[in-house]
């Protein structure tokens, strides 16, 4: 059973339509990208998930039924927005938030405490939070997103203003919380930091679902005939059964002949002793295949 049913949603602000008969669900024990540029509706359609909008047409359960009092503190959100309070120390801040969603303050002192530890937080325990770095604000919210241990995790832009180092740390959390049966969603419009991580999709341009099923599904289903590949030797000008050969990366993307396969070219690299690193089918990045969807939906040439 889905723990979120999106139906065909669509909101108004004005004469602008943010979302457009938007229809999704996400199952426990996943990892759902809900993707899109830039003003695409990702946010609106969040704001209508937790019922902080409602609908003008359209309907959203979540874990079982609509949204109430009692269901908000099994969910943890983190906005795009900052929204910590800046004038009180980090620890201080933190329970007390986390007190909001249920925890005794005992209980929530231990689990802060824990969180920032293993956030590399504990040195800025006693600091104001308007003192703390831009990257370090986002790991504090974060943690009040976690803390409470909630079924259902919303995270818009989780990436913010984190370096590589903690970009990591975070999707390793991310995947420790799918595997515990955790739902989760993640809205944001930098594709390339979900490739690794979402098991399924919805992409939003103009407020619509232009793209919806499973990632890897998808990305096979956009798949170039082409392959990469990386040897240690130089290729040859001509191979059979490939018409075009170009860099991609520290690879060679070869494209192969209308009526000819990738192991028919795999064949011909071994027939002619080249040794290879690499071999693999050419995959899109989710942006190629976003330009490609978007590309053919607006009508662009």
């Amino acid at each position: 059973m889905s723990t979120i049913v999106v139906d065909k949603i669509s909101k108004s602000f004005g004469s602008v339509k943010a979302v457009k008969n938007v229809s999704f669900e996400v199952d426990p024990g996943e990892i759902f990208g809900l993707l899109g540029p830039n003003g695409a509706g990702k946010t609106t359609s969040i704001r209508i998930i937790l019922d902080i909008f409602k609908p003008d047409t359209g309907s959203v359960s979540i874990l079982g039924g609509p949204m109430s009092e009692s269901k908000k503190d099994r969910i943890g959100y983190l906005p795009e927005e900052r929204g910590l309070y800046q004038d009180i120390p980090l620890e201080r801040c933190l329970v007390y938030l986390a007190t909001l969603k249920g925890l005794e303050e005992s209980t929530a002192h231990v689990r802060v405490s824990e969180f920032l530890e293993r956030f590399d937080l504990a040195n800025s325990r006693r600091k104001k939070v308007k003192e703390l770095s831009k990257g370090m604000q986002q790991k504090a919210q974060l943690i009040n997103t976690l803390v409470h241990e909630p079924e259902v995790i919303i995270i818009d832009e989780p990436f913010t203003a984190l370096d590589p180092v903690n970009t990591q740390m975070v999707k390793d959390l991310l995947r420790e919380k799918r595997d515990e049966g955790k739902t989760i969603i993640m809205c944001t419009h930098q594709m390339h930091q979900v490739e690794e991580l979402a098991d399924r999709i919805a992409l939003i341009d103009q407020g619509e679902t232009v793209l919806y099923g499973n990632l890897a599904e998808i990305r096979r289903k956009y798949s170039s005939d082409g392959v990469l590949v990386r040897t240690l030797s130089e290729l040859p000008a001509f191979l059979p059964g490939v018409h075009e050969i170009r860099d991609h990366n520290s690879s060679k993307l070869l494209k192969i002949e209308s009526g000819k396969t990738a192991q028919d070219v795999l064949t011909t690299l071994v027939e002619k002793g080249i040794i290879l690193e690499q071999f693999e089918i050419a995959l899109p990045t989710l942006d190629e295949i976003f330009i490609q969807v978007v590309s053919n939906t607006r009508g662009v040439e």
